[in-house]
């Protein structure tokens, strides 16, 4: 768990990488739904399209139906998001614990303002890591970078706002079932060792 933009997805692909556990996103899996034209994939959509989130029973079959194709250890992201969801994961899966990113709204702000694309081939820039040669140009088209919708500053801490309002439920649920573990800090490469560490000798001692 984490607000959007609080390094989820590289601490995902970092668990992933070191546990062999299987990633499991619920973006990713929505997409392929949607992609695929599946029937989930067809209601998904309706309610994608008009800038609503996908209801709760929507989002739980896709999961569980996921996870019942998967027999060994699985690290999900993106879900659950409400308490109803998590409830019902609960009823059907054992989780045995919630990494939950604990990054400063204002770091998350500057670091998604920082981000630019090439939209027609999707190149990302990040204009303090690592920035076009040439200023708001695409490296190899020369054509101009722009900034996402989604990116903006007003829409992000729109996103953010959303998020904080969902998840404080959620954060309080697995705090009282003793399955959150909190990690504070404004840099993903600070606050990966630091979750390396706690999963190494709480759940893979043997790795």
């Amino acid at each position: 768990m984490g607000p959007p933009g609080s390094g989820k997805g590289t601490v995902s692909e970092r668990i992933v990488r070191d546990f062999g556990l299987d990633h499991l996103s619920s973006g990713d899996l929505l997409r392929s739904h949607i992609q695929n034209n599946t029937d989930i994939g067809k209601e998904a959509k309706k309610y994608i399209d008009k800038g609503h989130l996908v209801p709760d029973n929507l989002m739980v079959d896709l999961a569980l139906k996921e996870l019942e194709q998967r027999k060994s250890g699985w690290l999900l992201d993106g879900f659950p998001r409400t308490v109803s969801q998590a409830e019902v994961l609960s009823q059907n899966q054992t989780i045995d614990i919630v990494v939950n990113l604990d990054v400063p709204f204002e770091t998350i702000i500057e670091r998604i303002k920082q981000r630019w694309i090439h939209f027609a081939s999707g190149r990302v820039y990040n204009l303090e890591f690592n920035p076009p040669k040439v200023p708001g140009k695409d490296d190899i088209t020369g054509e101009p970078l722009m900034q996402r919708e989604d990116d903006k500053p007003e829409t992000v801490k729109a996103r953010l706002q959303k998020y904080e309002e969902q998840t404080k439920p959620l954060i309080e649920y697995y705090s009282n079932l003793n399955k959150l573990q909190s990690f504070a800090g404004t840099e993903t490469n600070v606050i990966w060792p630091v979750v390396k560490k706690y999963l190494e000798e709480n759940f893979f001692k043997n790795k």
